[in-house]
């Protein structure tokens, strides 16, 4: 069985091939364009939009040149339905609709976030793990149960992601700008007192955003650093207290902030003191990326035979624990 996949959620259009096998998946291709917005802007829908129209055709054919297949090849054809920026997930959703529709291949609209979690787990071996899924778009704790994805924690009010965005745009930096903001904060260790909000099991950012703006004008760096620290520590805090409550033994971290280092040394020693195995996904499929889609897709595809184009849709706002997961 060989899929293709299709991301298109915010800043990255995708496309990849993956060959399912049973339950093993092998990746042939997964090539990306990326959105770079100017400094110190973030996203603009409209012109991520735009990006993904004009690089749409250039994707889809470098991803099938690379996996050494054709159209023709391809058994099943999914794209990100939500959650995303609704310019941006009409773009995905109009060309899957299109080969679907053209070459007559079953089509699947995928859940972003879920597409995280299935490819983390099958790219790191996790089997029951409680989810940690950091990005842009979600900040979640997570584990599953009766066929659906619970959440044991949440943010409420801006995402990790939207966190060092935000605060990156700020001192000038370009979105994405988790990277610079990781390397500029491996340049100190001083670290200044910020608030710190952990209410229940939830957290709240938009406070320690607009105070590590005001120590900006000493030092950069301290603020990265301080920035860092304490979202970090909210964070394991959490994902501590979720771990004691689910009993669970495996901790997986998917999604664009799970490539922080910094991020995986606080929970590594969380795991540590629980006996539970850390798993986090690989650099390279952290990101938004057409693979998480792929394979989701090739999971529902043992359980339904794709959907009418009628009943293909976009939805900007779309929890992932709506979503009933029967494979």
């Amino acid at each position: 069985m060989i899929g293709l996949g299709i991301e298109s959620t915010a800043h990255t259009f995708s496309c990849a091939v993956i060959k399912k096998n049973g339950k093993n998946g092998k990746i042939l291709s997964d090539i990306r364009k990326i959105y770079r917005p100017p400094e110190g802007e973030g996203i603009h829908p409209r012109e991520a939009s735009r990006h993904h129209i004009e690089n749409s055709s250039i994707v889809l054919s470098e991803c099938l040149q690379e996996a050494k297949v054709t159209i023709k090849d391809i058994d099943i054809v999914s794209y990100a339905a939500g959650p995303g920026l609704g310019p941006c997930l009409r773009v995905g959703a109009v060309v899957a609709r299109t080969l679907a529709s053209y070459y007559k291949i079953p089509i699947y609209p995928v859940n972003h976030a879920i597409g995280h979690i299935e490819l983390g787990k099958l790219l790191t071996g996790a089997k029951n793990p409680l989810v940690l899924l950091v990005s842009g778009g979600h900040t979640m704790i997570l584990a599953f149960l009766n066929k659906q994805w619970r959440v044991f924690g949440e943010t409420l009010d801006i995402t990790l992601g939207q966190l060092l965005d935000q605060f990156g745009r700020s001192i000038g930096f370009a979105s994405p700008c988790g990277v610079n903001i990781e390397n500029l904060a491996s340049t100190s260790s001083k670290y200044v007192p910020l608030p710190y909000s952990v209410k229940g099991n939830d957290v709240s950012f938009s406070g320690l955003l607009s105070a590590s703006k005001s120590i900006v004008l000493k030092s950069k760096a301290d603020a990265c650093y301080s920035l860092q620290e304490t979202a970090f520590a909210m964070i394991s805090e959490t994902v501590e207290r979720a771990l004691s409550f689910t009993e669970k033994k495996e901790l997986l971290i998917v999604g664009g902030v799970a490539a922080n280092k910094r991020l995986s040394e606080m929970l590594k020693d969380v795991c540590k003191r629980h006996g539970c195995k850390f798993f986090v996904t690989p650099l390279k499929f952290a990101g938004d990326c057409g693979s998480q889609i792929c394979w989701t897709g090739l999971l529902e595809n043992q359980i339904k035979k794709g959907v009418s184009l009628e009943d293909t849709f976009v939805t900007q706002s779309w929890r992932l624990d709506s979503v009933t997961v029967n494979y």
